[in-house]
Protein backbone atom coordinates (compact mmCIF):
# COMPACT_ATOMS: atom_id res chain seq x y z
CA UNK A 1 0.00 0.00 0.00
CA UNK A 2 1.17 3.43 -0.67
CA UNK A 3 2.27 5.62 2.39
CA UNK A 4 0.39 8.11 3.34
CA UNK A 5 2.01 11.79 3.07
CA UNK A 6 2.30 14.28 5.40
CA UNK A 7 -0.44 17.15 5.26
CA UNK A 8 -2.58 14.46 2.97
CA UNK A 9 -6.20 14.59 3.57
CA UNK A 10 -7.81 11.29 2.67
CA UNK A 11 -11.53 9.76 2.76
CA UNK A 12 -11.35 6.85 5.22
CA UNK A 13 -14.96 5.26 4.85
CA UNK A 14 -18.32 6.42 2.34
CA UNK A 15 -21.60 4.64 3.77
CA UNK A 16 -24.54 4.86 1.14
CA UNK A 17 -27.91 3.37 2.13
CA UNK A 18 -31.20 3.09 -0.48
CA UNK A 19 -29.36 5.83 -3.17
CA UNK A 20 -30.42 4.56 -6.76
CA UNK A 21 -30.05 1.01 -6.84
CA UNK A 22 -28.04 0.74 -3.72
CA UNK A 23 -29.41 -0.92 -0.61
CA UNK A 24 -26.48 -0.22 1.77
CA UNK A 25 -22.96 -0.30 0.54
CA UNK A 26 -20.07 0.52 2.82
CA UNK A 27 -16.91 1.68 0.86
CA UNK A 28 -13.52 1.38 2.50
CA UNK A 29 -11.05 3.42 1.47
CA UNK A 30 -7.51 4.91 2.23
CA UNK A 31 -4.29 6.34 0.70
CA UNK A 32 -3.20 5.58 -2.97
CA UNK A 33 -5.37 4.41 -5.55
CA UNK A 34 -8.50 2.65 -5.10
CA UNK A 35 -10.27 1.40 -8.21
CA UNK A 36 -14.07 0.69 -8.70
CA UNK A 37 -15.09 -1.68 -10.94
CA UNK A 38 -18.51 -4.26 -11.60
CA UNK A 39 -20.29 -5.19 -14.40
CA UNK A 40 -22.15 -2.49 -16.11
CA UNK A 41 -25.73 -1.87 -14.68
CA UNK A 42 -24.66 -3.10 -11.15
CA UNK A 43 -24.13 0.71 -9.50
CA UNK A 44 -21.05 1.92 -10.27
CA UNK A 45 -21.96 5.23 -11.28
CA UNK A 46 -24.39 5.94 -8.73
CA UNK A 47 -21.56 5.35 -6.17
CA UNK A 48 -20.17 8.52 -7.66
CA UNK A 49 -23.58 10.55 -7.20
CA UNK A 50 -23.40 9.46 -3.40
CA UNK A 51 -19.88 10.88 -3.44
CA UNK A 52 -21.15 14.28 -4.87
CA UNK A 53 -23.90 14.61 -2.61
CA UNK A 54 -21.54 14.54 0.23
CA UNK A 55 -19.13 17.11 -2.52
CA UNK A 56 -22.54 19.78 -2.20
CA UNK A 57 -23.55 19.02 -5.82
CA UNK A 58 -27.64 19.05 -6.24
CA UNK A 59 -29.88 16.34 -5.03
CA UNK A 60 -32.22 14.76 -7.33
CA UNK A 61 -35.43 13.07 -5.13
CA UNK A 62 -35.49 10.53 -8.29
CA UNK A 63 -32.65 9.22 -6.68
CA UNK A 64 -34.19 7.79 -3.48
CA UNK A 65 -34.45 3.94 -3.92
CA UNK A 66 -37.55 2.61 -4.72
CA UNK A 67 -39.70 2.15 -1.48
CA UNK A 68 -37.06 4.31 0.72
CA UNK A 69 -38.32 7.06 2.53
CA UNK A 70 -34.79 8.95 1.97
CA UNK A 71 -31.43 8.27 0.87
CA UNK A 72 -28.38 8.88 3.07
CA UNK A 73 -24.75 9.31 2.23
CA UNK A 74 -21.89 9.77 4.81
CA UNK A 75 -18.19 10.45 4.26
CA UNK A 76 -15.51 10.42 6.72
CA UNK A 77 -11.98 11.83 5.95
CA UNK A 78 -9.25 12.65 7.81
CA UNK A 79 -8.10 15.93 7.46
CA UNK A 80 -5.06 17.43 8.91
CA UNK A 81 -4.90 20.92 7.32
CA UNK A 82 -5.36 23.65 9.43
CA UNK A 83 -6.65 25.82 6.81
CA UNK A 84 -9.74 23.75 6.01
CA UNK A 85 -10.04 22.42 9.60
CA UNK A 86 -10.31 26.58 10.49
CA UNK A 87 -13.33 26.63 7.52
CA UNK A 88 -14.78 23.73 8.84
CA UNK A 89 -15.08 25.38 12.83
CA UNK A 90 -16.09 28.57 11.08
CA UNK A 91 -19.14 26.62 9.30
CA UNK A 92 -20.08 25.73 12.92
CA UNK A 93 -18.19 21.87 12.10
CA UNK A 94 -16.57 20.68 14.77
CA UNK A 95 -13.43 17.66 13.74
CA UNK A 96 -13.48 13.98 15.91
CA UNK A 97 -9.90 14.44 16.51
CA UNK A 98 -8.35 14.66 12.75
CA UNK A 99 -11.56 13.43 11.14
CA UNK A 100 -14.34 14.91 9.79
CA UNK A 101 -17.59 13.43 9.15
CA UNK A 102 -19.70 14.95 6.27
CA UNK A 103 -23.75 13.95 5.59
CA UNK A 104 -26.45 14.13 3.41
CA UNK A 105 -29.93 12.86 3.08
CA UNK A 106 -32.25 13.34 0.31
CA UNK A 107 -35.69 12.69 0.90
CA UNK A 108 -38.09 11.16 -1.55
CA UNK A 109 -40.52 13.99 -1.63
CA UNK A 110 -37.79 16.48 -2.06
CA UNK A 111 -36.00 17.61 0.42
CA UNK A 112 -32.60 17.27 1.56
CA UNK A 113 -30.13 18.31 4.45
CA UNK A 114 -26.44 18.72 4.12
CA UNK A 115 -24.33 18.04 7.98
CA UNK A 116 -20.63 18.91 8.26
CA UNK A 117 -18.55 18.01 11.24
CA UNK A 118 -21.94 17.03 13.50
CA UNK A 119 -23.79 20.48 12.31
CA UNK A 120 -26.60 21.41 9.78
CA UNK A 121 -25.14 23.27 7.23
CA UNK A 122 -26.55 24.55 3.64
CA UNK A 123 -25.49 22.49 0.53
CA UNK A 124 -23.43 25.34 -0.94
CA UNK A 125 -21.13 25.11 2.06
CA UNK A 126 -20.39 21.53 1.84
CA UNK A 127 -19.51 22.56 -2.04
CA UNK A 128 -17.18 25.31 -0.97
CA UNK A 129 -15.05 23.25 1.24
CA UNK A 130 -15.26 19.92 -1.30
CA UNK A 131 -13.88 21.94 -4.08
CA UNK A 132 -10.81 22.11 -1.50
CA UNK A 133 -11.03 18.25 -0.85
CA UNK A 134 -11.65 16.86 -3.82
CA UNK A 135 -11.12 17.10 -8.05
CA UNK A 136 -13.68 14.73 -9.97
CA UNK A 137 -12.97 14.21 -13.54
CA UNK A 138 -15.57 12.41 -15.54
CA UNK A 139 -17.54 13.30 -18.83
CA UNK A 140 -19.79 16.04 -17.17
CA UNK A 141 -17.10 17.46 -15.24
CA UNK A 142 -14.41 18.25 -18.40
CA UNK A 143 -16.42 21.11 -19.32
CA UNK A 144 -14.11 22.66 -16.91
CA UNK A 145 -11.43 22.34 -17.83
CA UNK A 146 -12.39 23.80 -21.43
CA UNK A 147 -12.98 27.01 -20.10
CA UNK A 148 -10.44 29.42 -20.24
CA UNK A 149 -10.54 30.55 -16.18
CA UNK A 150 -10.25 26.85 -14.93
CA UNK A 151 -7.07 26.41 -17.48
CA UNK A 152 -5.57 29.67 -16.09
CA UNK A 153 -5.84 28.16 -12.87
CA UNK A 154 -4.18 24.94 -13.00
CA UNK A 155 -1.20 26.88 -15.44
CA UNK A 156 -1.26 29.38 -12.12
CA UNK A 157 -1.11 26.38 -9.84
CA UNK A 158 1.85 24.65 -11.51
CA UNK A 159 3.57 27.96 -11.67
CA UNK A 160 5.06 27.96 -8.35
CA UNK A 161 5.84 29.66 -5.28
CA UNK A 162 7.54 32.72 -7.08
CA UNK A 163 4.52 32.94 -9.28
CA UNK A 164 2.30 32.50 -6.19
CA UNK A 165 3.95 35.51 -4.50
CA UNK A 166 3.77 37.79 -7.45
CA UNK A 167 -0.20 36.84 -7.72
CA UNK A 168 -0.61 38.07 -4.23
CA UNK A 169 1.24 41.45 -4.44
CA UNK A 170 -0.69 41.84 -7.80
CA UNK A 171 -4.09 41.17 -6.25
CA UNK A 172 -3.42 43.20 -3.45
CA UNK A 173 -2.35 46.27 -5.60
CA UNK A 174 -5.51 45.50 -7.76
CA UNK A 175 -7.68 45.87 -5.13
CA UNK A 176 -6.14 48.85 -3.65
CA UNK A 177 -6.24 50.64 -7.04
CA UNK A 178 -10.25 49.36 -7.43
CA UNK A 179 -10.53 50.99 -3.88
CA UNK A 180 -8.93 54.25 -5.18
CA UNK A 181 -10.61 54.12 -8.82
CA UNK A 182 -14.48 53.99 -7.19
CA UNK A 183 -13.26 56.70 -4.34
CA UNK A 184 -12.08 58.95 -7.20
CA UNK A 185 -15.49 58.58 -9.49
CA UNK A 186 -17.50 59.23 -6.40
CA UNK A 187 -15.62 62.37 -5.59
CA UNK A 188 -15.70 63.92 -9.28
CA UNK A 189 -19.22 62.66 -9.53
CA UNK A 190 -20.82 64.72 -6.73
CA UNK A 191 -18.32 67.16 -7.50
CA UNK A 192 -21.02 69.94 -8.92
CA UNK A 193 -23.10 68.59 -6.01
CA UNK A 194 -20.14 69.51 -3.29
CA UNK A 195 -19.92 72.82 -5.00
CA UNK A 196 -23.36 74.16 -4.13
CA UNK A 197 -23.25 72.66 -0.69
CA UNK A 198 -20.08 74.38 -0.13
CA UNK A 199 -21.31 77.64 -1.69
CA UNK A 200 -24.41 77.33 0.85
CA UNK A 201 -22.00 76.74 3.74
CA UNK A 202 -20.14 79.77 2.91
CA UNK A 203 -23.42 82.32 2.48
CA UNK A 204 -25.14 80.74 6.00
CA UNK A 205 -21.79 80.87 7.87
CA UNK A 206 -20.98 84.49 6.56
CA UNK A 207 -24.76 85.46 7.93
CA UNK A 208 -24.18 83.60 11.45
CA UNK A 209 -20.29 85.40 11.57
CA UNK A 210 -21.53 88.60 10.39
CA UNK A 211 -24.23 88.29 13.14
CA UNK A 212 -21.44 87.95 16.06
CA UNK A 213 -24.16 86.15 17.88
CA UNK A 214 -23.48 85.77 21.60
CA UNK A 215 -25.07 82.40 23.35
CA UNK A 216 -28.36 83.58 25.47
CA UNK A 217 -28.56 86.94 23.53
CA UNK A 218 -31.44 86.78 22.75
CA UNK A 219 -33.36 86.58 26.04
CA UNK A 220 -30.80 89.79 27.24
CA UNK A 221 -32.29 91.65 24.36
CA UNK A 222 -36.05 90.75 25.28
CA UNK A 223 -35.32 91.70 28.98
CA UNK A 224 -33.99 94.88 27.97
CA UNK A 225 -36.59 96.11 25.18
CA UNK A 226 -39.08 95.13 27.94
CA UNK A 227 -37.08 98.07 30.42
CA UNK A 228 -37.21 100.57 27.45
CA UNK A 229 -40.30 99.82 26.54
CA UNK A 230 -42.07 100.48 30.35
CA UNK A 231 -38.98 102.99 31.24
CA UNK A 232 -41.62 105.64 32.23
CA UNK A 233 -43.38 103.08 34.71
CA UNK A 234 -39.98 101.64 35.91
CA UNK A 235 -38.57 105.22 36.81
CA UNK A 236 -42.02 106.03 38.83
CA UNK A 237 -42.24 102.86 40.89
CA UNK A 238 -38.59 103.09 41.84
CA UNK A 239 -38.68 106.92 42.72
CA UNK A 240 -42.12 106.16 44.69
CA UNK A 241 -40.47 103.22 46.38
CA UNK A 242 -37.58 105.32 47.27
CA UNK A 243 -39.50 108.27 48.76
CA UNK A 244 -41.90 106.28 51.07
CA UNK A 245 -38.37 105.14 52.31
CA UNK A 246 -36.53 108.00 53.12
CA UNK A 247 -39.22 110.90 52.22
CA UNK A 248 -39.67 113.92 49.58
CA UNK A 249 -39.48 117.58 49.82
CA UNK A 250 -43.06 117.66 49.48
CA UNK A 251 -43.99 114.69 51.88
CA UNK A 252 -44.74 114.88 55.29
CA UNK A 253 -41.69 114.03 57.27
CA UNK A 254 -44.09 111.56 59.94
CA UNK A 255 -45.11 109.41 56.41
CA UNK A 256 -41.24 108.13 55.76
CA UNK A 257 -40.37 105.08 56.65
CA UNK A 258 -36.62 105.89 58.00
CA UNK A 259 -37.95 108.40 60.34
CA UNK A 260 -41.17 105.97 61.53
CA UNK A 261 -38.00 103.11 62.18
CA UNK A 262 -35.69 105.50 63.48
CA UNK A 263 -38.71 106.67 66.00
CA UNK A 264 -39.52 103.28 67.16
CA UNK A 265 -35.60 102.51 67.69
CA UNK A 266 -35.79 105.70 70.26
CA UNK A 267 -38.61 104.10 72.04
CA UNK A 268 -36.92 101.27 72.54
CA UNK A 269 -33.52 102.90 73.83
CA UNK A 270 -35.47 104.60 76.66
CA UNK A 271 -37.36 101.63 77.77
CA UNK A 272 -33.98 99.58 77.33
CA UNK A 273 -32.76 102.23 80.45
CA UNK A 274 -35.31 100.15 82.93
CA UNK A 275 -34.96 96.53 81.00
CA UNK A 276 -32.04 95.06 79.83
CA UNK A 277 -34.67 92.76 77.96
CA UNK A 278 -35.13 95.94 75.62
CA UNK A 279 -31.42 96.33 74.46
CA UNK A 280 -31.91 93.43 71.93
CA UNK A 281 -34.75 94.74 70.27
CA UNK A 282 -33.80 98.11 69.80
CA UNK A 283 -30.67 96.72 68.26
CA UNK A 284 -32.63 95.00 65.69
CA UNK A 285 -34.56 98.15 64.91
CA UNK A 286 -31.43 99.99 64.39
CA UNK A 287 -30.59 96.83 61.84
CA UNK A 288 -34.09 97.36 60.18
CA UNK A 289 -32.74 101.22 60.31
CA UNK A 290 -29.54 100.60 57.85
CA UNK A 291 -31.73 98.11 55.40
CA UNK A 292 -34.45 100.74 54.58
CA UNK A 293 -31.39 103.25 53.85
CA UNK A 294 -29.50 100.34 51.64
CA UNK A 295 -32.87 99.72 50.12
CA UNK A 296 -33.36 103.59 49.10
CA UNK A 297 -29.61 103.70 48.11
CA UNK A 298 -30.12 101.37 45.78
CA UNK A 299 -33.49 102.33 44.23
CA UNK A 300 -31.51 105.37 43.87
CA UNK A 301 -28.99 103.89 41.66
CA UNK A 302 -31.67 101.69 39.57
CA UNK A 303 -33.89 105.26 38.77
CA UNK A 304 -30.58 106.88 37.71
CA UNK A 305 -29.72 103.41 35.49
CA UNK A 306 -33.09 103.83 33.59
CA UNK A 307 -32.75 104.80 30.07
CA UNK A 308 -36.19 105.72 27.70
CA UNK A 309 -33.83 106.77 24.81
CA UNK A 310 -36.32 105.70 21.87
CA UNK A 311 -33.10 105.09 19.53
CA UNK A 312 -31.54 102.64 21.80
CA UNK A 313 -35.19 100.54 21.84
CA UNK A 314 -35.28 100.28 17.85
CA UNK A 315 -31.89 99.38 18.18
CA UNK A 316 -32.54 96.34 20.62
CA UNK A 317 -35.87 95.33 18.60
CA UNK A 318 -33.75 95.83 15.20
CA UNK A 319 -31.16 93.06 16.50
CA UNK A 320 -33.45 90.58 18.07
CA UNK A 321 -35.29 90.60 14.62
CA UNK A 322 -32.07 89.15 13.17
CA UNK A 323 -31.23 87.04 15.62
CA UNK A 324 -34.86 85.79 15.37
CA UNK A 325 -34.57 85.44 12.06
CA UNK A 326 -31.44 83.32 11.69
CA UNK A 327 -32.78 80.86 14.17
CA UNK A 328 -35.89 80.27 11.98
CA UNK A 329 -34.07 80.19 8.60
CA UNK A 330 -31.86 77.37 10.57
CA UNK A 331 -34.31 75.63 12.58
CA UNK A 332 -32.74 76.72 16.21
CA UNK A 333 -34.59 77.01 19.14
CA UNK A 334 -32.15 79.26 20.48
CA UNK A 335 -28.56 81.28 20.13
CA UNK A 336 -26.53 78.63 21.67
CA UNK A 337 -28.34 75.59 19.23
CA UNK A 338 -27.34 78.26 16.04
CA UNK A 339 -24.20 78.37 17.37
CA UNK A 340 -23.53 74.51 17.74
CA UNK A 341 -24.41 74.59 14.07
CA UNK A 342 -22.44 76.67 12.83
CA UNK A 343 -19.82 74.89 14.27
CA UNK A 344 -20.54 71.52 12.59
CA UNK A 345 -21.23 73.50 9.46
CA UNK A 346 -17.98 75.21 9.31
CA UNK A 347 -16.22 71.27 9.64
CA UNK A 348 -18.27 70.43 6.98
CA UNK A 349 -17.18 73.18 4.91
CA UNK A 350 -13.24 72.50 5.02
CA UNK A 351 -14.37 68.85 4.49
CA UNK A 352 -15.73 70.07 1.23
CA UNK A 353 -12.84 72.24 0.87
CA UNK A 354 -10.26 69.40 1.18
CA UNK A 355 -12.17 67.19 -1.68
CA UNK A 356 -10.32 68.78 -3.84
CA UNK A 357 -6.87 68.06 -2.41
CA UNK A 358 -8.30 64.59 -1.96
CA UNK A 359 -9.20 64.34 -5.25
CA UNK A 360 -5.67 65.41 -6.40
CA UNK A 361 -4.15 62.66 -3.69
CA UNK A 362 -5.97 60.01 -5.21
CA UNK A 363 -5.17 60.58 -8.85
CA UNK A 364 -1.69 60.71 -7.81
CA UNK A 365 -2.44 57.18 -6.24
CA UNK A 366 -3.82 55.72 -9.17
CA UNK A 367 -0.95 56.44 -11.51
CA UNK A 368 1.33 54.90 -9.10
CA UNK A 369 -0.64 51.86 -9.02
CA UNK A 370 -1.19 51.47 -12.74
CA UNK A 371 1.98 51.32 -13.02
CA UNK A 372 2.90 48.76 -10.26
CA UNK A 373 -0.18 46.91 -12.00
CA UNK A 374 1.40 46.95 -15.36
CA UNK A 375 4.75 46.11 -13.70
CA UNK A 376 3.70 43.02 -11.74
CA UNK A 377 1.48 41.96 -14.99
CA UNK A 378 4.35 41.87 -16.59
CA UNK A 379 5.94 39.46 -14.22
CA UNK A 380 3.53 37.67 -14.33
CA UNK A 381 2.87 36.78 -18.21
CA UNK A 382 6.83 36.19 -17.71
CA UNK A 383 6.72 33.86 -15.33
CA UNK A 384 3.46 32.13 -16.96
CA UNK A 385 5.36 31.84 -20.67
CA UNK A 386 8.49 29.62 -18.37
CA UNK A 387 5.86 27.27 -16.64
CA UNK A 388 3.64 26.83 -20.13
CA UNK A 389 6.66 25.70 -21.86
CA UNK A 390 7.65 23.33 -19.06
CA UNK A 391 3.73 22.54 -19.09
CA UNK A 392 3.47 21.62 -22.64
CA UNK A 393 6.41 19.50 -22.57
CA UNK A 394 5.03 17.21 -19.49
CA UNK A 395 1.46 16.73 -20.34
CA UNK A 396 2.83 15.77 -23.92
CA UNK A 397 5.05 13.50 -22.84
CA UNK A 398 2.66 11.91 -20.28
CA UNK A 399 -0.05 12.13 -23.25
CA UNK A 400 2.85 9.62 -25.38
CA UNK A 401 2.29 6.87 -22.67
CA UNK A 402 -1.29 7.33 -22.64
CA UNK A 403 -2.31 5.92 -26.39
CA UNK A 404 -2.20 9.37 -27.82
CA UNK A 405 1.31 8.98 -28.81
CA UNK A 406 1.13 11.73 -31.79
CA UNK A 407 -0.76 14.15 -29.82
CA UNK A 408 0.77 17.29 -28.70
CA UNK A 409 -0.41 19.67 -26.07
CA UNK A 410 0.12 23.59 -26.13
CA UNK A 411 -1.01 26.38 -24.57
CA UNK A 412 -1.54 29.78 -25.86
CA UNK A 413 -1.18 32.97 -23.69
CA UNK A 414 -2.98 35.95 -25.29
CA UNK A 415 -2.79 39.00 -24.02
CA UNK A 416 -6.12 41.31 -22.75
CA UNK A 417 -7.45 43.93 -21.12
CA UNK A 418 -6.38 44.46 -17.62
CA UNK A 419 -8.17 41.96 -15.02
CA UNK A 420 -7.84 40.80 -11.13
CA UNK A 421 -5.13 37.79 -12.83
CA UNK A 422 -3.06 40.25 -14.63
CA UNK A 423 -3.51 40.67 -18.81
CA UNK A 424 -3.19 37.05 -19.26
CA UNK A 425 -5.64 34.51 -21.32
CA UNK A 426 -5.23 31.18 -21.09
CA UNK A 427 -5.86 28.68 -23.62
CA UNK A 428 -5.40 24.70 -23.29
CA UNK A 429 -4.66 23.39 -27.12
CA UNK A 430 -4.52 19.83 -28.68
CA UNK A 431 -3.25 18.57 -31.79
CA UNK A 432 -4.55 14.81 -31.47
CA UNK A 433 -2.63 13.53 -34.07
CA UNK A 434 0.71 14.56 -36.23
CA UNK A 435 -0.34 17.11 -39.34
CA UNK A 436 -3.60 18.05 -36.94
CA UNK A 437 -4.18 21.63 -36.27
CA UNK A 438 -4.22 22.52 -32.60
CA UNK A 439 -7.53 23.00 -31.05
CA UNK A 440 -9.08 24.29 -27.89
CA UNK A 441 -9.88 21.33 -25.98
CA UNK A 442 -13.04 20.17 -26.15
CA UNK A 443 -13.74 20.78 -30.22
CA UNK A 444 -11.25 17.94 -31.31
CA UNK A 445 -10.92 15.85 -28.70
CA UNK A 446 -13.17 12.84 -27.65
CA UNK A 447 -14.33 12.37 -23.92
CA UNK A 448 -11.87 9.53 -23.52
CA UNK A 449 -9.23 11.57 -25.07
CA UNK A 450 -10.44 14.66 -22.71
CA UNK A 451 -10.00 12.39 -19.71
CA UNK A 452 -6.38 10.99 -20.33
CA UNK A 453 -5.56 14.67 -20.86
CA UNK A 454 -7.12 15.74 -17.53
CA UNK A 455 -5.23 12.55 -15.79
CA UNK A 456 -1.95 13.84 -18.10
CA UNK A 457 -2.18 17.38 -16.78
CA UNK A 458 -2.69 15.92 -13.19
CA UNK A 459 0.14 14.14 -13.21
CA UNK A 460 2.21 16.67 -14.37
CA UNK A 461 0.87 19.19 -11.62
CA UNK A 462 1.90 16.63 -9.15
CA UNK A 463 5.12 16.77 -9.93
CA UNK A 464 4.93 20.42 -8.76
CA UNK A 465 5.51 20.62 -5.30
CA UNK A 466 3.29 23.63 -5.33
CA UNK A 467 0.47 21.83 -5.86
CA UNK A 468 -1.86 20.94 -2.98
CA UNK A 469 -2.40 17.34 -2.51
CA UNK A 470 -5.71 16.10 -2.12
CA UNK A 471 -8.45 13.36 -3.00
CA UNK A 472 -9.21 12.69 -7.02
CA UNK A 473 -12.10 11.09 -8.98
CA UNK A 474 -11.84 9.75 -12.15
CA UNK A 475 -14.64 8.43 -14.17
CA UNK A 476 -13.93 6.51 -17.48
CA UNK A 477 -10.67 8.39 -17.71
CA UNK A 478 -9.57 4.61 -20.01
CA UNK A 479 -12.33 5.17 -22.01
CA UNK A 480 -11.39 4.07 -25.77
CA UNK A 481 -8.40 2.99 -24.63
CA UNK A 482 -6.99 -1.00 -24.30
CA UNK A 483 -3.49 -3.06 -24.01
CA UNK A 484 -0.09 -1.75 -23.68
CA UNK A 485 -2.27 2.09 -23.07
CA UNK A 486 -4.17 0.83 -20.66
CA UNK A 487 -1.24 -0.36 -18.64
CA UNK A 488 0.21 3.10 -18.97
CA UNK A 489 -3.44 4.71 -18.06
CA UNK A 490 -2.75 2.56 -14.50
CA UNK A 491 0.61 3.60 -14.06
CA UNK A 492 -0.10 7.30 -14.53
CA UNK A 493 -2.49 6.67 -11.54
CA UNK A 494 -0.62 4.97 -9.39
CA UNK A 495 2.12 7.40 -9.96
CA UNK A 496 -0.41 10.53 -8.85
CA UNK A 497 -1.69 7.97 -6.13
CA UNK A 498 2.34 8.27 -4.67
CA UNK A 499 1.17 11.54 -2.52
CA UNK A 500 -2.69 11.80 -3.33
CA UNK A 501 -5.61 9.63 -2.73
CA UNK A 502 -7.06 8.69 -6.09
CA UNK A 503 -10.51 7.22 -6.97
CA UNK A 504 -11.06 5.44 -9.91
CA UNK A 505 -14.31 3.91 -11.80
CA UNK A 506 -12.64 1.72 -14.59
CA UNK A 507 -13.76 -1.21 -16.26
CA UNK A 508 -10.29 -2.12 -17.67
CA UNK A 509 -8.27 -4.64 -15.66
CA UNK A 510 -4.77 -3.10 -16.67
CA UNK A 511 -6.19 -0.01 -14.86
CA UNK A 512 -7.90 -2.46 -11.57
CA UNK A 513 -4.39 -4.22 -11.54
CA UNK A 514 -2.28 -1.08 -10.02
CA UNK A 515 -4.73 -0.15 -7.62
CA UNK A 516 -4.06 -0.29 -3.80
CA UNK A 517 -7.33 -1.21 -2.82
CA UNK A 518 -9.89 -2.76 -4.85
CA UNK A 519 -14.00 -3.06 -4.97
CA UNK A 520 -16.01 -4.35 -6.23
CA UNK A 521 -19.77 -3.36 -6.93
CA UNK A 522 -22.18 -6.28 -7.68
CA UNK A 523 -26.11 -6.96 -8.05
CA UNK A 524 -28.12 -8.88 -6.39
CA UNK A 525 -31.39 -10.13 -7.21
CA UNK A 526 -33.41 -11.35 -4.36
CA UNK A 527 -36.61 -12.02 -7.01
CA UNK A 528 -38.22 -9.25 -5.25
CA UNK A 529 -39.11 -6.24 -7.46
CA UNK A 530 -36.10 -4.00 -6.36
CA UNK A 531 -32.55 -5.47 -7.35
CA UNK A 532 -30.17 -4.59 -4.61
CA UNK A 533 -25.89 -3.69 -5.29
CA UNK A 534 -23.41 -4.22 -2.64
CA UNK A 535 -19.97 -3.25 -2.94
CA UNK A 536 -17.24 -5.64 -1.07
CA UNK A 537 -13.32 -5.21 -1.13
CA UNK A 538 -11.32 -8.16 -2.95
CA UNK A 539 -7.73 -9.52 -2.35
CA UNK A 540 -5.80 -12.16 -3.50
CA UNK A 541 -7.72 -14.84 -5.53
CA UNK A 542 -10.61 -12.73 -5.29
CA UNK A 543 -8.88 -10.04 -6.64
CA UNK A 544 -7.86 -12.21 -9.86
CA UNK A 545 -10.96 -14.18 -10.16
CA UNK A 546 -12.36 -10.18 -10.27
CA UNK A 547 -9.65 -9.02 -13.19
CA UNK A 548 -10.04 -12.40 -14.82
CA UNK A 549 -13.87 -11.73 -15.36
CA UNK A 550 -13.08 -7.96 -16.81
CA UNK A 551 -10.56 -9.29 -19.07
CA UNK A 552 -12.76 -12.00 -20.72
CA UNK A 553 -16.38 -12.30 -18.96
CA UNK A 554 -15.63 -15.56 -17.35
CA UNK A 555 -13.88 -15.49 -13.72
CA UNK A 556 -13.23 -19.47 -14.19
CA UNK A 557 -11.02 -18.83 -17.43
CA UNK A 558 -7.89 -20.24 -16.73
CA UNK A 559 -6.13 -18.25 -19.57
CA UNK A 560 -7.70 -14.95 -18.15
CA UNK A 561 -6.79 -16.11 -14.29
CA UNK A 562 -3.44 -16.37 -15.38
CA UNK A 563 -2.72 -13.07 -17.62
CA UNK A 564 -4.81 -11.61 -14.13
CA UNK A 565 -2.01 -12.82 -12.14
CA UNK A 566 0.10 -11.39 -14.45
CA UNK A 567 -1.24 -8.28 -14.18
CA UNK A 568 -1.20 -7.76 -10.28
CA UNK A 569 2.66 -9.36 -10.31
CA UNK A 570 3.00 -6.78 -12.82
CA UNK A 571 1.09 -3.46 -10.73
CA UNK A 572 3.00 -4.57 -7.54
CA UNK A 573 5.78 -3.61 -8.81
CA UNK A 574 7.85 -0.22 -8.05
CA UNK A 575 7.44 2.82 -10.94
Amino acid sequence: MARKAAGDLTFTEIRIADLGVIDSALLELGPGLSVITGETGAGKTMLLTGLGLILGEKADPKTVRTGAERAFVEGRLELADAALIERVRDAGGEMDDDELLVSRTVVAGGRSRAFLGGRSVPQAVLGEIAQEIVTVHGQSDQVRLRTAQRQRQALDEFAGAAFAETSAQYRAAWQDFGEVERELSELKERRDQRIAEAEVLRVALGEVGDADIRSGEENELKQLIARLTHGEDLLEAARGAHDYLLGSAQGPEETVIAHLVEEVRKLLADGARHDAALDDLEQRAAEIGYLVADLAADLASYSADIDTDPAQLATAHERLALITGLLRKHAAKDTAELLRWAEKSQKRFLELDRDDARVTELAQRREELDGQLDELAAQLTQLRRSAAAELEKLVTNELRSLAMGQARFQIELDTTERGPNGVDSVSFLLSAHRGAPARPLGEGASGGELSRVMLALEVALATNRSSKQHTFVFDEVDAGVGGAAAIEVGQRLAKLARNSQVLVVTHLAQVAAFANNHLVVTKQDSGSAATATTVVQVREEARVTELARMLSGRADSDTARQHAAELLALGAQPS
